[in-house]
């Protein structure tokens, strides 16, 4: 079966997005990229806080129902448009481990998926939030093993060893 779905789960500044990016433009045909970060920002401000995404000062992601809800809706409306022929890749940040992923799979079951940890060392991670200046301190120590918990991947990639360029073309190979 083709991939018409590729996941990259990681922590905060882990270089997903960078990866997803540069993905689009080591493939031939056209992928779309969606993110956890698209999602949260699209919501009211309303749902910042308790019930939503409540983003804590010690760098902690608490989720709540209505956040579940939104977000529910977001996987099937992606998990949608890869049924009528998108390609698309995902970064993720797989905040419940296994809980995370196996939302994801239902969505996505019957779909060629594939299933990309990316990984980086907490300290690394921490300097990139540092120097991006638009995450809260802590976040990416936090999420840098909690995400990856329990989740099965078809490959690997870590950006402490490797750039987000080299992580796309070994991620491209194996698309195929």
């Amino acid at each position: 079966m083709p991939i018409q779905v590729i996941v990259l789960n990681g922590g905060s500044s882990s270089g997903k997005s960078t990866i997803a990016r540069r993905l689009q433009s080591v493939r031939p045909e056209p992928w779309l990229t969606f993110g956890t970060d698209s999602l949260i920002e699209a919501m009211p401000p309303s749902l910042e806080g308790e019930g939503g995404v409540e983003l804590r000062p010690d760098g902690q992601v608490v989720v709540g129902a209505e956040f579940r809800a939104l977000e529910a809706a977001w996987i099937a409306g992606i998990a949608a448009m890869a049924r009528a022929g998108a390609r698309i890749i995902i970064d993720e940040v797989f905040l419940g481990g296994a809980s995370s992923q196996r939302r994801w799979r239902e969505a996505l079951d019957g779909l060629g998926v594939l299933w990309v940890g990316v990984r980086c060392d907490a300290e690394a991670a921490a300097r990139r939030e540092l120097e991006r200046g638009d995450r809260i301190a802590g976040m990416a120590a936090s999420q840098a093993a909690v995400v990856h918990r329990g989740v099965s991947y078809d490959m690997e990639v870590d950006t402490t060893r490797a750039g987000a360029q080299e992580c796309a073309l070994a991620i491209a190979a194996r698309v195929g």
